[in-house]
C-alpha cells in the first residue's frame, strides 16, 4: 500500500512492501517499529539506529516527537488521495458523464432515480469500501440518464455506476 505523507511541509511517498520493508521516495529503508505498552510511545530502529518515538493523532494529523524534535505529519493512503483528486477534478459543462466506482466496494444506497434532475455536489451513490462509506457526488448539474447498478451490489474499481447528461 502506498501512502503520501507530508511532514512539516515536505511530501514523501511511502510504500509498505509485503516483506515489511519500506520504500521512501523509491529508496528502500530498513525500519522496525514496535509499540511500548498501551501508550503512544514506540521503539523504532531505522538503519541500525534506535529511537524512542512518541506518536499522537489529533484530528487526522499526527504529531511525532523524536529526538527532541516535534514533527507534524499528514498521512493519506492512495485510495483517499484518489477520492480527493476525483472530488476536485475539473467539471465537464455538457455532454454525458459517467460516475464510476473509484475503488472496489459495496453500493449501499442510490438516493436518485433515472430522469431525476441533480445539482452539482448532490450525492448520487453511497459506496462502502474498507468499512468506510463514501458519498459519490454529481460533478455538475444534469439529469440522471442511466443507473447501472442496484443497492446491495458489489462493484469493482472503475465500474460505471450512474450516467448524467
Amino acid at each position: 500500500m502506498k501512502y503520501i505523507t507530508t511532514v512539516n511541509g515536505v511530501r514523501f511517498e511511502i510504500e509498505v512492501e509485503r516483506d515489511g520493508g519500506l520504500l521512501v521516495n523509491g529508496e528502500r529503508r530498513e525500519i522496525d517499529f514496535l509499540p511500548l505498552g498501551d501508550s503512544a510511545l514506540y521503539s523504532m530502529v531505522m538503519d541500525n539506529l534506535s529511537f524512542d518515538v512518541l506518536v499522537e493523532e489529533r484530528g487526522g494529523v499526527y504529531e511525532v516527537l523524536m529526538q527532541g524534535r516535534l514533527y507534524t505529519a499528514d498521512v493519506e493512503d492512495e485510495r483517499s488521495q484518489l477520492l480527493a483528486t476525483r472530488r476536485s477534478a475539473p467539471t465537464i459543462d455538457s455532454g454525458e458523464i459517467s460516475i464510476r466506482a473509484p475503488m472496489p466496494g459495496l453500493v449501499v444506497d442510490i438516493p436518485v432515480i433515472e430522469g431525476q434532475e441533480v445539482k452539482a455536489g448532490q450525492t448520487v451513490v453511497i459506496l462502502e469500501s474498507m468499512k468506510m462509506q463514501n458519498e459519490l457526488k454529481a460533478p455538475r448539474d444534469g439529469v440522471v440518464q442511466r443507473i447501472s447498478v442496484e443497492a446491495g451490489t458489489t462493484v469493482e474499481q472503475n465500474k460505471p455506476l450512474i450516467t448524467i447528461v
